[in-house]
This record gives structure tokens, C-alpha cells and sequence, in this order.
């Protein structure tokens, strides 16, 4: 699939102010890798398409153990010796996929607010590039060689640049090109070489919550902001239930996986009973509703479409609310079909979808023992459970 939106992960670095056995990326907090956590909010959003990490040299079995699969995620490409490198690095290997915009974010803002994504997106409709970024509230002072202050500055047009930095895909990748050709290797984020290459770069507010992770102090506080040293913490289970007639087909969907079937299941979209009883199990946990009333059965949008979609909106809405998944449970009540051979692969989609360890997801099934309408196979339902901590 070409156009759309992709994220560009830089996750290069070697992080050495933070100390520590591994790069900054790689260390957990409260649990996940900071790695794991800055990339699961750009899966969850809804308009990225596309995900791909940019990765050091050497950090390929560590990537691959702080991060789990998703539809969206790309594999990971290796970097370069700067920043600069590394995301024209990024850049070239997304160029068969051609997205129509890309967002490049450092790997370690793991607390950046999805309204930030939409804002930097939406002033790339009137600009080539758009920046999250701070005005500067502290005083600034230019130093001398001695160490004393030189020059005090005008505050009042300094900003700190954040990311995501969003730009018009093409124009990037021909402006880092053009700077690298030239040899101009000094340009420290993806903005200066936007400016370097002519393009107009707007500013929209960023927000303090949107902290780097630089120092070992900063992993502490990042520690405490996600939990990690609350007494009680705020751990949340939600639960779903769907049921859906069979009528005369040759296949069903449940839990994300299609299987051969002398049944299918009657919905207005797939009518995978399994993936609509989870996404009303992460509903509950943030009291937010329903399946059917984000995704009305009389929408022509959701006619046919894939349950996916829905399990991957409930997500979003629960991590936007400061939630983190930590594991999910899905009960098939069916005759038939038998699920034994399908539930490694449902607990992989299902995994994939909501950015899970498959650890962290369980598939089970059971029969009704042909009572009532199950067990006459007049229809398939499903209980679900979600489990998520807050703070």
C-alpha cells in the first residue's frame, strides 16, 4: 500500500548519558521497553499506516525482544553513524512504500500526547513541514570562554523543538539527499535540514508532558510518572460479550483469523465475535461505551470491514487515557468449528493488534454441550476480559 502517513522511529542512538547496561531505549519502565511504549502510540493512532524503527547496528536481537509484531510495523532498518544518517537511512527504506507524509520522533518521548500527532499533521495541510515545539519560558544567557555571561537573549522567539517533526515525504528525503551530497552533516534534527534545504517550517505548541529521556534522572521520573512507585495502582478489568447467528457461507472470523467453515457468521462487518467482545472489554475499563455506539451497524463504512479496526480504536482510546494493556482473555463458546489449530495464530493477531506480548493474550473455547442456541449451532458467541493499569 502506498501514500498515507508513516512514523519514523529513531532508536539509533547509544544513549550514554543515561548509563546503564543498554541503550536508553531498551531499558524498561514500569514493565516495557521506553522503546516498546514510544512505538505502541503511533500503532494505536489512526491515521498512521505505517511504522518503522530505525535501529543501531548490532541491536537487532534486542529490537526484536522489546518489540512485538503488528500489521502496521515495518522491519527495522539500520542506521548510521548521526541522527542525520540514521533517518536518511529511515527515509530510503520507506521509499518503496511512498507515504504521502512521514513523522519523524525520537525513540525515547515515550509520553508524547496523540493531539500532538494530529496537530503536527494538521499544519502539514497548509505547509511542507510542521514542528512540535515550546516557547521558551527560562531566561537564556549566551557564555563566554570563561564561563560568565556574554549576552542575554530575546526570549520572546525562541522555542524548544520537540518531536514528532512532520513533513511532506518527498520533499524530505530530496532535502536530506541534497544534504548529505553537499557534506553538510551537522544539522541536529530533521526540521534544520528542512530549513537548510529552503523548505517553510511552522510551529505548533508542543506540551511539557512530551519529556525527553536523557539523563538517568529522567528514567527515574519517568519510573514514577507511569506507576512504577504507586502504593495502590489504578488497575482497571473490563469485560465483553458478543453473539452473532450463522447463516448458510463457507467461512467465519474470529479472533482475527478467517477459517474454512460450512457456516458464516451474519453481521453488518465481518462479525468476528470474538475481536467485538474484546473491544468492548477495553471499552469497559475506560467507561467509554460500546462497540455499537463508535461503530453503528447501519454506517455504510463499517459494511465488510474488519473487526481490527474496531479492537484497534478501543485500544487507542485507552492508551490517550494514560492506559497500558496488560493482558487480555477471549472465551469461544462454538460447536464448531474446533479452534485448537487456529488459536496460536488468533493469539498472534490479537497480539499484533493491540501491541501485546502473545504472553499476554489468551484464546480459549468451549463447547455449550448442545444446549440452548450454541449447541443447536444456530450461532457462535464469545466472553472477553481486559485488564489495564492507569497512571
Amino acid at each position: 500500500m502506498s501514500g498515507g502517513t508513516a512514523a519514523l522511529i529513531v532508536a539509533a542512538g547509544r544513549g550514554t548519558r543515561a548509563g546503564g547496561p543498554v541503550p536508553k531505549q531498551y531499558v524498561p519502565i514500569a514493565g516495557r521497553s521506553i522503546l516498546d511504549r514510544t512505538v505502541s502510540l503511533f500503532l494505536a493512532h489512526p491515521r498512521i499506516d505505517r511504522v518503522l524503527v530505525v535501529i543501531a547496528p548490532g541491536d537487532e536481537a534486542t529490537y526484536a525482544k522489546a518489540i512485538g509484531s503488528h500489521a502496521k510495523l515495518m522491519p527495522p532498518v539500520v542506521g548510521g553513524a548521526t541522527r542525520q544518517a540514521s533517518v536518511l537511512q529511515g527515509l530510503l527504506a520507506l521509499v518503496e512504500a511512498a507515504p504521502d507524509a512521514v513523522l519523524v520522533h525520537d525513540a525515547v518521548r515515550p509520553f508524547l500526547p496523540s493531539t500532538l500527532i494530529d496537530g503536527c499533521l494538521k499544519a502539514l495541510e497548509t505547509a511542507p513541514a510542521a514542528i512540535a515545539a515550546l516557547p521558551m519560558a527560562d531566561t537564556v544567557k549566551v557564555a563566554d570562554a570563561e564561563g560568565r555571561v556574554a549576552e542575554t537573549l530575546d526570549r520572546s522567539r525562541l522555542w524548544r523543538a520537540q518531536t514528532p517533526q512532520a513533513f511532506r515525504f518527498a520533499p524530505l528525503l530530496d532535502a536530506h539527499t541534497a544534504a548529505a551530497t553537499a557534506g553538510k552533516t551537522d544539522l541536529t534534527d530533521d526540521a534544520a535540514v528542512a530549513e537548510w534545504a529552503g523548505l517553510g517550517v511552522a510551529l505548533v505548541p508542543g506540551s511539557e508532558a512530551n519529556r525527553k529521556i536523557t539523563i538517568a534522572e529522567d528514567l527515574v521520573m519517568a519510573e514514577e510518572a507511569l506507576g512504577g512507585g504507586r502504593a495502590t495502582p489504578d488497575i482497571r478489568v473490563g469485560q465483553g460479550y458478543d453473539i452473532h447467528r450463522l447463516v448458510p457461507g463457507d467461512h467465519v472470523w474470529l479472533c482475527g483469523v478467517q477459517i474454512s467453515h460450512t457456516s458464516t457468521l451474519d453481521g453488518h462487518s465481518d462479525a468476528d465475535v470474538g475481536l467485538h467482545a474484546l473491544t468492548d472489554a477495553l471499552l469497559g475499563t475506560i467507561a467509554d461505551g460500546d462497540i455499537g455506539e463508535h461503530f453503528r451497524n447501519t454506517d455504510p463504512r463499517w459494511r465488510g470491514a474488519r473487526s481490527q479496526l474496531f479492537l484497534e480504536d478501543a485500544a487507542r482510546r485507552v492508551r490517550e487515557r494514560g492506559g497500558r494493556i496488560l493482558n487480555v482473555d477471549v472465551t469461544l463458546l462454538a460447536e464448531a468449528p474446533k479452534i485448537s489449530a487456529h488459536r496460536t495464530a488468533m493469539r498472534t493477531a490479537i497480539a499484533g493488534v493491540l501491541a501485546l506480548d502473545p504472553g499476554r493474550v489468551s484464546v480459549k473455547a468451549t463447547t455449550n454441550e448442545t444446549l440452548g442456541s450454541i449447541g443447536r449451532r444456530e450461532g457462535i458467541a464469545a466472553l472477553a476480559t481486559a485488564t489495564v493499569i492507569f497512571g
